[in-house]
């Protein structure tokens, strides 16, 4: 029996460079999932200057960890200037957005509240 597959889209039992993983495109945002299932959600990003992602909100917790440029982070209204190296977390249902001020990456992790158990 095959094992399942948890974690995809990289290479197993080797040394990696998060940022290198995800390239830069001109006027884009470029994204590569690592993990996504009812609770979990792992996605590694690379923005263009001026690049976003508009205001929503997100069903779980988010962190964002900056791997490489610097980004403004808008939480219900509060601006955060975030850059490499740092990490900011967006609280579940709280309207945020995200914008590349200069090129950036980012490491998304959301942690979902578990769905409950009908019985």
């Amino acid at each position: 029996m095959e094992a399942s597959v948890l974690i995809k889209n990289i290479n197993f039992s080797e040394v990696h460079n998060l940022a290198d993983l995800v390239g830069y495109e001109d006027g884009r945002v470029v994204s590569r999932t690592f993990a996504q299932n009812p609770t979990l959600s792992l996605t590694l990003f690379a923005f263009d200057a001026g690049e976003g992602v508009s205001t929503h909100t997100a069903p779980g917790d988010a962190m964002v960890q900056v791997l490489d440029g610097e980004a403004l982070v808008n939480i219900d209204g509060k601006e955060i200037i975030v850059g490499a190296g740092q990490v900011v977390v967006m609280p579940a249902d709280v309207p945020h957005s995200v914008t590349a001020v200069q090129q950036f990456k980012m490491l998304l992790t959301v942690v979902k509240r578990p769905a409950s158990i009908k019985g």
